[in-house]
């Protein structure tokens, strides 16, 4: 070996070394309080005087950044809070609180909390969406909740099943990775129905990802990814109640229950309820316009939290049962099943989980951090549509570990981890069992450099051996950079791989009378290859005074090319064909967004969005069916001051228009059967007010649709659903037209 080689591994050797004896000063800052207690600040600045090193405190008010003898003083600011410089004797343990401006004499700061907020900081474009948000609509569960974000598409999947599918960047929403407190939750059996099992009383908040995410969650992210916060025992009401009725039969109640076990234990009890007894056909089809369903989900949460050791955990317990009726009106199970007297479908869902994490911050160290996560599931759907029979079980367990520290000094951050995957499924798929095992092992790193003033930088890598995809590299690179004053443009590049669950994610095909029929290219799932594919995204967020009031615009583009995709073929109206892409798949996705605080408390929030999505099917290159091209959104929301009492008025308003989308082929359809190729557009408006009488109790009101839009015979066939020309799955715009509810929520906090 020559001396140079020799010279240049002695110097790799020693250059973490190097790296991490250079001095860094840590710490932790609290908030100032008359209880004693210690509430760490997070997001405060701590900088040394009269130089650009500074950073933000962590989550739990913990920070660490780079130190030199020279550096005496330490600056210390925080919204709300008074601004401290201290003199810094010991770096290596800095603590301190910060004073409230509230309890001081000279000034009080006060300041409105964003429903929906856009870091200008984050190499991520992501959107953090508040229970504020939530509460403008009538959210009921997850699937609901995204009314009023416009980087969510929502709608019906088919027209008997009431399922509603989201899709993001003109995906649906299994090529989301969708996220219950960073651990993976609606995949595989829960696809179709999952979003509406987590109740929206749950939500704390929604983090929104747009393209390829962190390595950290995992390889099957490919348009975004999903997180949802749940409320906390320590910060959740003591007693939460919400009862939701509304004229198209849905009755619904939400009730928490919160209580300290001991000085380190809190638990909840979560416990959800809703019901539709009612018959409803407005359309005259002879086909309920939405299904009869009955759900309860119960969910017990424990929260363990040790500051002084640097611990804190959660323990979730959840058990959900789900009935749905769906078919024609003179449908009868217990004399119609599997027969001609009526068509009718029933789908039942029983489902336990059991989910751990548990956190540990260095008190010594604290931007040295250990997250481990645990999560296992059963699920079990029996279901049939028709003559269609669909049961599947699918026992999933999920590991996570994440390592989290730095090099040098807090602009280096790093997180690096190993996480485990298995499940197995069991189908039943019209009479015919399939049933297979999948287990994966993957090590991820995940380096982040943040200047602390124009640039951030995530740069992540995972590798992962898996029994169906086999053995490979999944990598990922996030970027901001700021221009000028209030911007933050963005580039972002990654790739993503996933098993796709056919049948699972398609369960509206059984809702027809389709054959079912797959091209076995001899790979490992359904003989299938795996889907892959890569995105990339360029993002611009400008912040600007308008008038004198905030506001801000927002351009996205991004694109999605399909290096392999399981194409779903329902260009011929006798079948629903799969196979591996041969050809072009691709999605190129535009959005412009428009934010404006007009007046005190008046908020307007406006978007367009234009989709290019085409896929090579057997029959040609062709748009992606039912995405329309052009969405326009608009958001308007007021709200008075608050009295005295707390009492106050809120207003929403969101409007939302489509243009033409394809429909799939019916040409060769019998005359009355036949399609026209586009949709017409179609425009909707949901409005709601809330009157808040104090912190404990208020009510609200809403119509959902008030221009009551309805779609002309969603359902291709009603007239004959044995026949060969039925088909539920044509669904562009509302079926059920104008709905309207009313509700209350009391808390004792």
């Amino acid at each position: 070996m020559s001396k140079q080689v020799k010279h240049i591994l002695y110097i790799i050797m020693l250059l973490p070394i190097l790296l991490w004896s250079q001095e860094t000063a840590n710490g932790t800052i609290w908030e100032a309080n008359t209880k004693n207690e210690t509430i760490g600040l997070p997001g405060a600045n701590v900088y040394w005087l009269n130089t650009n090193v500074g950073t933000v405190t962590d989550f739990e008010g913990n920070f660490s950044l780079s130190y030199k003898k020279e550096y005496k003083q330490l600056v210390i600011s925080y919204v709300g809070f008074k601004t401290d410089t201290i003199t810094v004797t010991n770096p290596k343990n800095i603590t301190h609180a910060l004073q409230s401006t509230s309890s001081l004499d000279e000034v009080t700061v006060t300041a409105r909390k964003q429903a929906t907020a856009r870091s200008y900081l984050q190499s991520q474009n992501i959107i953090t969406v508040s229970s504020d948000e939530l509460l403008k609509a009538a959210c009921c569960n997850l699937s609901e909740s995204f009314e009023t974000n416009p980087s969510i598409d929502v709608n019906f999947s088919d027209a008997v099943t009431g399922t509603r599918q989201i899709k993001m960047l003109g995906l649906t929403s299994p090529y989301i990775l969708i996220a219950t407190e960073n651990i993976p939750s609606i995949r595989g059996a829960s696809q179709a129905f999952g979003l509406s099992f987590i109740p929206g009383t749950w939500v704390e908040s929604i983090q929104i990802t747009k393209g390829a995410g962190s390595v950290v969650n995992g390889y099957e992210s490919i348009a975004g990814q999903i997180n949802a916060e749940l409320v906390k025992p320590t910060t959740d009401n003591k007693l939460f109640v919400n009862a939701y009725g509304a004229v198209n039969g849905r009755l619904e109640l939400n009730t928490h229950f919160n209580t300290k076990v001991s000085d380190r234990w809190d638990t909840g009890l979560y416990l959800h309820g809703n019901s539709r007894s009612e018959k409803f056909d407005r359309n005259d089809d002879a086909f309920l316009d939405l299904p009869l369903a009955k759900q309860v989900n119960v969910m017990n949460r424990w929260q363990y939290t040790n500051p002084e050791k640097g611990f804190v955990s959660f323990i979730n317990l959840k058990y959900l049962n789900d009935e749905k009726q769906a078919g024609q009106i003179a449908f009868n199970p217990d004399t119609d099943k599997f027969t001609t007297n009526a068509w009718g479908s029933e789908i039942d869902t029983r489902r336990y989980e059991v989910s751990a994490k548990l956190g540990y911050v260095n008190p010594e160290i604290p931007y040295q951090s250990l997250g481990v996560q645990g999560a296992y599931s059963n699920h079990k759907q029996d279901s049939y549509f028709g003559f269609n029979t669909y049961n599947i079980l699918h026992n999933s367990a999920y590991a996570n570990v994440i390592y989290n520290s730095i090099i040098s000094d807090s602009r280096h951050k790093i997180k690096t981890g190993v996480s485990y995957t298995y499940d197995n499924y069991k189908e039943d798929v019209n009479a015919l069992d399939i049933e297979r095992t999948e287990n994966g092992v993957g090590a991820f790193f995940e380096y982040n450099y943040d200047d602390l003033d124009k640039l951030n930088l995530t740069a992540g890598l995972r590798v992962d051996t898996h029994s169906a995809l086999g053995t490979f590299v999944t990598p990922r690179l996030h970027l901001r950079y700021t221009t000028w004053d209030k911007s933050a443009l963005r580039l972002s590049i990654g790739r993503g791989k996933r098993a796709a669950n056919i049948f699972a994610e398609n369960q509206k095909l059984f809702s027809t009378s389709r054959l079912l029929n797959i091209d076995n290219d001899g790979g490992n799932i359904y003989g299938l290859d795996p889907e892959i594919a890569w995105n990339y995204g360029v993002s611009y967020l400008q912040g600007f005074n308008l008038f004198g009031r905030k506001a801000d615009i927002t351009l996205d583009f991004y694109r999605t090319d399909f290096k392999n995709q399981v194409v779903v073929d329902y260009e011929n109206p006798n079948e629903v064909r799969f196979y591996n892409l041969k050809g072009d798949s691709y999605a190129n996705s535009f959005q412009f967004e428009f934010n404006y605080n007009v007046f005190k408390n008046f908020d307007i929030r406006t978007a367009y969005k234009y989709y290019d999505i085409k896929t090579q099917y057997n029959s040609g290159k062709l748009d992606r069916p039912l995405i329309p091209k052009h969405r326009i959104f608009a958001n308007v929301s007021y709200e008075t001051d608050k009295k005295d009492n707390g009492a106050q008025w809120k207003f929403d308003t969101t409007y939302n228009w489509l243009g033409e989308q394809r429909l799939s082929s019916t040409i060769s359809n019998l005359p009355q059967y036949q399609l026209p190729e586009r949709t017409p557009t179609v425009a909707t408006l949901n409005a709601q007010i809330t009157k808040v009488f104090s912190p404990k109790f208020e009510v609200y009101l809403g119509g959902e649709n008030i221009t009551n839009t309805k779609q002309d015979n969603p359902i291709l066939g009603a007239d004959n659903p044995f026949g060969s020309n039925f088909d539920t799955t044509f669904v562009y715009g509302p079926i059920f037209g104008s709905s309207y509810y009313a509700g209350l929520r009391y808390k004792i906090n």
